[in-house]
């Protein structure tokens, strides 16, 4: 009997076939073959060498979080309005599991880490069965391929070799035709560098302290003598503090730092800039807090939100509309994420907007309710301000019956 997992997924299993390609790009040929690819600053490298600087993993890891975490909604479009579709089966690939192995959160981030450091962007392949998804799998480069016609732009792709449908591959590309991680490859590999030099600085002492100074009538094996026993007492663990006694006219000069050397602190933070602009980032995000203020860091924000986000955001839904949904479905049905994770101010702050809102009638107090993630009550439909509307008015009491008095 043939393995159900088989049935599923036909391509499970198989050994990818070597095939002949020619890619558009050099930086994507090198990362489908593994190797270094050369900087200008006299050294390799590659993506994995590149995520070991602390900046560039923080703005990786930072933007692709965030895609994922927000929450992700299945709507549908009637006239001007969405309708919120909770129950669509597309949305538990996406809020649920993607497969029996990822769920929608890793694979959305995923889907962005490769889109962030890879020319060939982030790929998954949604297997059907009958019409219906049933799994989305997110392969790795070079196992699901593309290729591009220069003349249209139009994409064909392949897996194991095999020819499958565009709208069977949610495919999130960079802009630029590069992603961010090529596009500061540079200022990275300076980047690394510099820590290579901090590093070698503390470790090796790559800048010495001073030096000896010998007399001209100093004999070679007097000056390998006195050399060796300097490193004995001054260099060796646990040697720290000690005098130094000299001899025989030896004289003992300390270097001091200069201009250059007091800059290096500023290089590296300059090199946090350069990766921070490749990412599109507001630097004190990924730690450059030297002009961060109280002030300015809600503004950041919403420049992370508005220029950094929201174009990725905008590249997720599109994908994802396009290889999820059913050619009907997708004239009316739509794929949004939930921004307001990331605009969402203070409790005190949201109260007052709230009020202000229900007092102007713009909203009425169940929309207030829902927004704050509480239910409905019963006359909250209605559009009132609370502030000025007046109480019911009393009835006037009625006089007994036989009352001559009465009007």
């Amino acid at each position: 009997m043939r393995n159900p997992l088989a049935l599923l997924n036909p391509f499970r299993g198989r050994t990818p076939a070597v095939e002949a390609k020619s890619l558009s790009t050099a930086s994507s040929f090198y990362d489908l073959l593994g190797v270094e690819m050369p900087t200008l600053s006299g050294g390799t490298l590659t993506t994995q060498e590149a995520l070991q600087v602390p900046a560039v993993a923080n703005a990786v890891q930072l933007i692709s979080e965030a895609v994922a975490a927000l929450d992700v909604m299945v709507k549908r479009i009637e006239g001007t309005t969405e309708v919120d579709l909770p129950a669509h089966p597309v949305r538990f690939f996406l809020d649920g599991e993607a497969n029996a192995w990822t769920s929608g959160f890793e694979l959305i981030r995923q889907l962005m880490v490769d889109a962030l450091t890879s020319d060939a962007g982030g790929m998954a392949w949604v297997n059907r069965v009958g019409g219906e998804v049933r799994e989305i799998v997110r392969w790795r480069h070079g196992v699901l391929m593309f290729e591009v016609d220069q003349n249209t732009g139009e994409r064909s792709y392949k897996l194991h070799g095999r020819p499958i449908p565009a709208r069977d591959v949610i495919h999130v590309l960079p802009p630029l035709g590069r992603a961010p991680l090529t596009l500061a490859r540079e200022a990275i590999a300076v980047a690394r560098a510099l820590d290579a030099h901090a590093a070698k600085l503390f470790s090796t002492g790559a800048r010495p302290s001073g030096a000896l100074k010998f007399p001209k009538g100093l004999g070679e094996e007097a000056v390998k003598k006195i050399r060796a026993a300097w490193r004995a007492t001054h260099e060796a663990e646990g040697t720290s503090g000690k005098t130094a006694i000299l001899y025989d006219g030896t004289e003992f000069t300390p270097f001091a730092f200069t201009s250059t050397d007091a800059q290096f602190l500023e290089n590296r933070t300059f090199q946090i800039l350069e990766i921070a602009r490749a990412f599109n980032i507001p630097s004190p995000m990924i730690g450059a807090l030297e002009r961060a203020t109280w002030s300015n860091a809600e503004q950041k924000g919403r420049e992370f939100l508005s220029y950094c986000l929201e174009p990725w955001l905008r590249t997720m839904e599109g994908a994802l509309r396009r290889a999820l949904f059913s050619d009907a479905e997708r004239r009316d049905h739509v794929i949004r994420f939930d921004r307001d994770d990331l605009t969402r101010a203070d409790l005190a702050t949201r109260a007052t907007v709230i009020n202000s809102l229900i007092s102007s009638r713009t909203i009425n107090p169940n929309t207030g309710r829902d927004w704050l993630g509480l239910p409905p009550r019963e006359g909250g439909e209605e559009f009132l301000n609370p502030n000025i509307s007046a109480a019911p008015e009393a009835s006037p009491p009625t006089a007994p019956q036989g009352d001559p008095n009465a009007a």
